[in-house]
């Protein structure tokens, strides 16, 4: 019989969180108890958490971060800032986990509860529909976003060989055309304090680019991105790139490296510049940096912006579940 530790904070929780994590059966930055206090700290204000941990014999089978609104449950996070989401538990210990999970649930009051984003591999849309339905509950399950990646192979080369012969043509021209500029030069920052400075000019990037990342970057969301941004730095696996011509910058692009991926957060170039596709190109080169670095994936993240499948994104979908009580 599995007992349930409920808390609403990660201050004791928080470093065996961080243990638990690599062995899960979904694991990426989004799932850090980093990144969830983050969220909680600047955009969480009418979030109440409640943190499950579930144990059997002793051993963790897995920790549950929830919130509630009202009656409504959900996942920590929302859909603007967290690209993959889900509960943390060992593959092999899904059924016992989720088993235990509604033994718990049964005895609260709640009338839904809202998981996204799921990935499709996700052992979460296995598992708890049949449970679910078993204690008398609807189960929803609808694709709502993609989320493009990019097997990475051994070479720049042989990347440039998986795309179509258009696309192939179309970069290597565009490479040619950028490398002709005078004074152009691209950089990584990755030390905590080099990050800190540079986010001002990110946010800055961002805010030039078309479409609605201006009116999306507001400071509550500013503040967020800030705070991870530090913690992510800390922890070694966050590169905020610039590429600067005659000494202004003008693209960036926010990357995490993780789980031998590399993943694209966030974005920003200036227009003034789109004549040598400098937004475009700097992701290229983020790119063609992780498959020498021998990363194995490079992930786009959530959305379907054309750039993704120029630079040979393919398609992988994310899904939303809502558990209703009837």
């Amino acid at each position: 019989m599995a007992s349930v530790i409920c808390s609403d904070s990660f201050d004791e929780l928080a470093g065996r969180w961080s243990g638990f994590l690599p062995h899960c059966a979904v694991n990426t930055p989004f799932q850090t108890p980093q990144w969830q206090q983050a969220w909680l700290a600047a955009l969480g204000d009418s979030a109440q958490p409640r943190i499950l941990e579930l144990v059997e014999d002793d051993q963790l089978l897995g920790i549950a971060p929830l919130m509630f609104t009202g009656g409504v449950g959900a996942l920590i996070g929302d859909e603007d800032v967290f690209d993959y989401n889900d509960f943390l538990y060992a593959k092999d210990k899904a059924p016992a986990f989720f088993e235990a999970l509604f033994d718990c649930l049964n005895g609260w009051e709640w009338t839904a509860l809202h998981l996204y984003p799921l990935s499709k591999s996700s052992p979460t849309l296995t598992h708890l529909p049949a449970l679910a339905q078993a204690s008398g509950c609807r189960v929803d399950v609808s694709q709502i976003e993609v989320s493009p990646g990019k097997p990475l192979p051994a070479t720049w080369d042989d990347y440039l060989a998986t795309l179509s012969k258009k696309r192939r043509h179309e970069l290597r021209r565009k490479l040619r055309r950028l490398d002709s500029v005078d004074g152009l030069r691209w950089y990584a920052l990755t030390r905590p304090e080099d990050v800190e400075g540079g986010m001002g000019h990110f946010f800055e990037l961002m805010k030039m680019s078309e479409g609605d990342k201006g009116s999306f970057l507001n400071p509550p969301r500013e503040r967020f991105f800030r705070s991870v941004a530090d913690a992510l730095a800390e922890m070694g696996m966050l590169r905020l790139y610039f590429m600067e011509i005659d000494g202004e910058k003008v693209a960036s692009a926010l990357t995490f490296d993780y789980a031998s991926s590399r993943m694209l957060y966030n974005s920003g170039y200036d227009p003034q510049f789109s004549y040598y596709s400098v937004g475009l190109l700097l992701k290229a080169i983020t790119l063609r940096e992780a498959i020498e670095e021998g990363l194995a994936y490079y992930d786009f993240l959530r959305g379907a912006e054309s750039y993704k499948y120029h630079l040979g994104g393919e398609d992988r979908p994310l899904y939303k579940m809502v558990v209703t009580r009837t």
